[in-house]
């Protein structure tokens, strides 16, 4: 990728602190098209706030000592989560004591309030403002929980991540699976068939309605539904508050 074009992709701040792998997958997508530079990173930065920036308020990019619950309503989809933490958690994480592995984060990490005892939070995230913005909260805080600034397209390094960790450890993707496939078609299966045989379970949600409308949509999510069918124990489906839940495992050796 061409130092020149990185720097003007990366000159905007909401972008200056992406993984670089992110964003040379992001150029992919058009380097090749016949239109200016200039297009190019137009439609670059465009699919990458798609991806990254669409629901995170720009005040979060600055490191700011707030209430929990600010920072929680100042992301959207956060907000959204916000009354329907305390049953979320209670459904997925019950009689849980371990690791939570967060991939692609966002804020999520200041949902900690909710969290039963004797869990250890690990929220792994592209956006490097955010990252920071956790772990002033979890050092300031002094909670058991760190934030780690990484793509999600890096599968071995997440792998290793996890794998250096002993005991109980679940997943969380919350509302990540349709950024990935902007970015590259099938990589959660690919996501999936890694990381679902190193942990006790993984739970991948969806929104089911507008963040902005409130209002119903079918999304077209069959395909992945079908994969963690054919490929997973499905251990519980259900939606709360706007948002649909797949919990699953790695199907038992026979």
């Amino acid at each position: 990728m061409d130092k020149e074009i990185y720097n003007k992709i990366t000159s905007k701040k909401e972008f200056s602190h992406l993984p670089k792998k992110d964003i040379e997958r992001a150029y992919s997508f058009f380097k090749k098209r016949q239109v200016s530079d200039f297009e190019k990173i137009r439609l670059t930065r465009e699919l990458l706030h798609k991806v990254f920036s669409s629901f995170t308020s720009q005040k979060l990019l600055s490191l700011k000592d707030k209430d929990p619950s600010w920072i929680l309503r100042k992301h959207l989809s956060t907000r959204e989560r916000l009354p329907y933490y305390e049953e979320v958690y209670s459904k997925i994480l019950k009689d849980f004591k371990g690791t939570i592995f967060d991939l692609g984060a966002g804020i999520n990490g200041f949902s900690y309030g909710f969290f039963p005892q004797g869990v250890y939070y690990v929220g792994v995230e592209a956006v490097g403002q955010l990252v920071d913005l956790m772990n002033y909260y979890f050092k300031t805080r002094g909670l058991e929980a760190m934030a780690v600034h990484e793509s999600l397209f890096e599968l071995e390094k997440l792998k290793k991540y996890i794998n250096q960790v002993k005991g109980g450890k679940i997943v969380f993707l919350f509302k990540v699976i349709d950024g990935l496939e902007m970015l590259e078609r099938d990589y959660s299966k690919k996501l999936l068939e890694q990381i679902v045989p190193l942990v006790d379970k993984v739970i991948v949600s969806f929104a089911t309605r507008s963040m902005v409308s409130k209002k119903s949509f079918r999304a077209n999510r069959r395909w992945i539904f079908d994969f963690i069918n054919e490929n997973f124990k499905l251990l519980d489906d259900f939606e709360i508050g706007g948002e649909r839940y797949l919990s699953f495992t790695r199907k038992p050796s026979h």
